[in-house]
């Protein structure tokens, strides 16, 4: 069995292990890490050697930091990462690049069309009639969307909307309210497999399918990070917020998808949002509107530009063929558009 897991802002861990008579065996640790002294990787080989094969993270965690000689330095790689290494090993899991991944980016479409359009992309990779696939949205109008359990009026003031023309939807998806306008905005979505994730903890799934935007935002000189569970930020302020819904039809499939501040106006989006006092207790910030930087004022590119890179960065890493809707999904979409994300009652569905 064989494990790989690019530790969020360190390096790549591997493990090749066999399992006989319910436990390991033959384990080997590899990667491009830091590690002193030598002998500090033996004894991690060793300390998973014989483990159950139905240990957790923790507890594999756990015998690796015991193992390990006294003073040992490790750079880029820690007994938690070599845990979930192991854990993918063991799930069978997949890697980015054993896919041939598809984009999608068209014309800009209404935010109810959105929505339905990220839950039939996502239904159709658990099918396996659709490769995973990147898809980057175009708003046709502004809108803010909620999470799948958040209380609406909690959330927005109405007359607020009004006045400013503002769509709310709900999306399938948990998290927070998000506020986004047509050019102020680059959000995306990964439709992808659910072996892509196996043998990573819910937390650990965000950090991964986040990695290669890091990357992306690093090329363009923003040092940027994963905070948990759900932002991606820098040392000035938020920059993103992701959110994810799991599938379990067909193989399974998750839906992760990330909004991101090209530019923002803070006094608009605090007329639509209600941000409360509790939310913004443990942010570290007084105010919303330091809470955010957008990607104009750190990047100095224009929008399209900054997502052209994006979309590059991916492409370099992993591959990526121009794709698109295909006319059955854009059905299928438009109907549910209609008759659910247009739909008051889910939109109240939590009033």
């Amino acid at each position: 069995m064989h494990g790989e897991y690019k530790i969020p802002g360190g390096k790549l861990v591997v493990v090749d292990l066999n399992t006989r008579d319910g436990a390991l065996r033959d384990v080997r640790v590899a990667g491009d890490f830091f590690l002193e002294p030598d002998e500090a990787l033996a004894a991690i080989d060793g300390a998973l050697e014989g483990a159950p094969a139905d240990t957790d993270a923790s507890g594999l965690t756990a015998r690796v930091e015991a193992a390990l000689p006294e003073g040992t330095v490790m750079y880029g790689v820690t007994a938690e990462g070599i845990a979930v290494a192991v854990r993918r090993a063991l799930a069978e899991a997949t890697d980015w690049t054993d896919y041939d991944w598809q984009l999608i980016h068209e014309r800009p479409q209404s935010p109810a069309l959105h929505m339905a359009l990220d839950q039939v992309l996502t239904e159709e990779v658990a099918a396996g009639r659709r490769p995973p696939t990147l898809r980057v949205w175009e708003w046709d109008s502004p809108a803010v969307i909620i999470g799948s359990f958040q209380s609406l009026r909690n959330e927005v003031d109405p007359e607020g909307a009004a006045r400013h023309g503002v769509t709310v939807v709900r999306r399938i998806s948990g998290g927070g309210a998000m506020f986004v306008e047509a050019e102020n905005t680059i959000t995306y979505s990964l439709s992808v497999p659910a072996s892509l994730v196996s043998g990573l903890s819910f937390a650990e799934s965000y950090a991964y399918l986040d990695d290669w935007v890091l990357t992306a935002l690093g090329d363009m000189g923003i040092k940027a990070w994963y905070q948990p569970l759900n932002d991606i930020a820098s040392k000035d302020g938020k920059i993103a917020g992701a959110a994810q819904k799991r599938l379990a039809s067909g193989d399974g499939a998750v839906l992760h998808h990330v909004t991101m501040a090209y530019d923002i106006d803070a006094d608009k989006m605090l007329d639509v949002l209600r941000v409360g006092k509790e939310k913004m207790s443990d942010k570290g910030t007084r105010s919303a509107k330091k809470r955010v930087d957008p990607l104009r004022r750190q990047t100095g590119l224009p929008r399209a530009e900054v997502i052209d890179r994006m979309i590059a960065s991916f492409r370099t890493r992993y591959g990526l063929a121009p794709g698109q809707v295909t006319p059955e999904e854009m059905t299928r979409a438009e109907e549910l558009a209609l008759t659910r994300f247009s739909n008051e009652e889910w939109t109240a569905r939590v009033p």
